[in-house]
């Protein structure tokens, strides 16, 4: 019974529980990529215009990426806390919004419907908040694939809700707003008390490389699956068992990565002590390592300046002398080591990571490129219209399943070249940042099939943005705030967003547009195309061919040049932090 206990509690505290329970909270926290199934059911319902709907938009992806209260209490809440605030303002925002469209209570005005979109949306940040941080820090060797996974389970989590609904089969569209309001609710209750850190890095196995490969062998079964089902219930007209079937089979596929901790827990072969044995001189090893640093931060104060004049081999000699004497006064209370600011590697707070050139390095190559990428996913639709496609939500669909393998392989290949060559992490989202690139000017040109092609670039470089970044930022700013520092750098999101898509893009589709009908209509001035073209005035102008985009697309192309730039500068400006993060253990 006292072994059954033992392998139990082992089990809650085995840090690949809390990774597969992450991914689990992370699938119900794309209720963000729900927005476009249930803005129609709400702008029938309300009788909204599109201009209406559009600010419940920007409502809804404020939500999505202003993350500074999550940040917040993961501080000063436990992990669990944090969780529970974020399911309870995603069933209050949306359960809301699903009362005022059904009827059930009075309607509000526009604002306070856009106040509980916001709400509702922003109840996601705590998901992700909560997952990234105890994850990050349980697995501080496998920073990429962690965050690749979680932030790719998050791009899924739209399709994955969209399928449950599927099941649900119910006529009345408002059922999915209830679904969005208690589903995810539901799933973070339930595993809240699971998502925390449990001193993961004691618990490095030789296996663990195999785990991830199961991991990542069952992301892309899942994305093939879930392309597979969208295409056929899209092109089929299926019965309800047979979808009721693909959903059970979906379901399998979300519950197979249990079978990781349960396999290491109650099946695996008692591991000997060496493991962590080997794990405490290198703690042991890095705490010296930053006692030492201390001092030699001391020791460019105390030294003489004429030592710096000596011979090299003079020179170390001196200031080996001067450390020891420093060390051994230190040891005896004689001298205070001062305390300095923290150096790359380290942790720093938010504030401290703001004056730092390489914080804001990341936020505007992630602004550049992820903006871009979003300006595409917004507009999507219109795109492909414009070139004459019908069925957009083919390339809607797509696109999110690009976004995932890109977050997936984003995090796969970066963690190769961090761990594999000891180079920087931004190296890779630099690499992301050129395929996106080229993926922008295929959309310029407007080639027969280059939305296929344009598509898949985009997305993959976008999603992989998402893997890279967070991770990074906990490699140069450390695990301390990393709650903060993450939800500060996707700001950057909605930011490229309301400059990309709310002016340059929109702009540059309503003149072409607007030239266009000045075309078709030039000669005709009678009095009653007059008076039409003033009661129409309001509506929108439909913009035909690669002219609408072409020029939007071309900047897009160049800001992602920038952006490689700039993801480059900050490459050449943490090498050194890279090597010595990663270099030790190559060695």
């Amino acid at each position: 019974m006292g072994c059954l206990s033992e392998r139990l509690s082992s089990f809650f505290n085995n840090r690949w529980l809390v990774f597969v329970a992450a991914m689990w909270i992370q699938s119900c926290a794309g209720i963000g990529y729900l927005f476009g199934s249930i803005s129609p059911t709400i702008k029938s319902s309300l009788n909204y215009n599109q201009r209406q709907v559009a600010r419940l938009g920007v409502a809804k992806d404020l939500g999505d990426s202003v993350g500074f209260l999550a940040a917040s209490f993961s501080e000063i809440l436990p992990l669990w806390g944090a969780v529970l605030v974020g399911a309870i303002q995603n069933f209050v925002g949306y359960g809301w919004v699903w009362l005022v469209v059904t009827g059930r209570v009075p309607v509000l005005p526009l604002w306070a419907m856009c106040i509980l979109i916001f709400v509702g949306t922003n109840g996601e940040t705590y998901f992700n908040t909560a997952a990234l941080v105890s994850c990050v820090q349980n697995f501080p060797k496998s920073r990429g694939p962690v965050v690749g996974i979680l932030k790719g389970f998050a791009g899924l989590g739209g399709a994955i809700l969209t399928q449950i609904y599927a099941v649900m089969h119910s006529p009345d569209h408002a059922s999915l707003i209830f679904m969005v309001a208690v589903g995810p609710t539901m799933v973070a209750i339930a595993l809240m008390f699971i998502i925390r850190p449990v001193g993961g890095h004691k618990q490095l196995r030789s296996s663990d490389g195999f785990s991830f490969s199961i991991i990542y062998s069952i992301c892309l079964l899942l994305a093939a699956y879930l392309m597979g089902v969208m295409l056929v219930e899209d092109l089929v007209d299926l019965s309800q068992t047979v979808i009721t079937i693909f959903t059970v089979i979906l379901f399998v596929l979300l519950l197979i990565p249990i079978a990781i901790p349960v396999t290491l827990v109650f099946y695996r072969v008692p591991r000997s002590s060496s493991v962590d044995e080997a794990l405490l001189p290198d703690q042991q090893k890095q705490e010296s390592d930053k006692s030492e640093d201390v001092i030699f931060s001391e020791i460019e104060d105390e030294k003489p300046k004429e030592v710096d004049l000596l011979p090299a081999n003079e020179r170390q000699k001196r200031i080996a002398q001067l450390q020891a004497k420093l060390a051994q006064a230190a040891a005896e209370g004689a001298v205070r080591i001062k305390k300095r600011r923290p150096h790359r590697g380290e942790d720093f707070t938010l504030m401290e990571a703001l004056i730092k050139a390489d914080f804001w390095l990341i936020f505007f190559s992630l602004l550049l490129g992820s903006g871009s990428g979003l300006t595409v996913i917004d507009n999507l639709g219109q795109m492909s219209q414009s070139l004459g496609y019908d069925n957009t939500h083919v390339f809607v669909s797509m696109i999110s399943i690009w976004n995932f393998l890109g977050r997936i392989g984003g995090g796969y290949f970066s963690e190769k070249i961090v761990s594999d060559y000891a180079y920087p992490r931004p190296v890779a989202m630099a690499g992301a940042q050129v395929i996106m690139a080229i993926g922008h000017f295929f959309f310029a040109m407007g080639w027969p099939g280059a939305m296929y092609v344009g598509t898949l670039l985009v997305g993959l470089g976008y999603g992989a943005h998402w893997a890279i970044v967070p991770a990074a930022a906990s490699e140069l700013f450390g695990l301390k705030k990393f709650g903060a520092l993450y939800n500060f750098l996707t700001l950057a999101n909605p930011a490229g967003s309301l400059v990309f898509s709310g002016l340059i893009a929109s702009s540059i589709y309503d003149r072409e547009a607007e030239k266009q009908a000045h075309a078709g209509n030039l000669g005709q001035h009678s009095l009653l195309s007059s008076f039409s073209s003033f009661v129409h005035a309001e509506e929108s102008l439909k913009c035909n061919g690669a002219i609408c985009f072409f020029l939007t697309s071309l900047i897009m192309s160049g800001l992602c040049i920038i952006a490689v730039i700039l993801s480059m500068i900050l490459v050449y400006r943490t090498k050194t932090v890279y090597a010595q993060l990663y270099g030790r253990s190559r060695r």
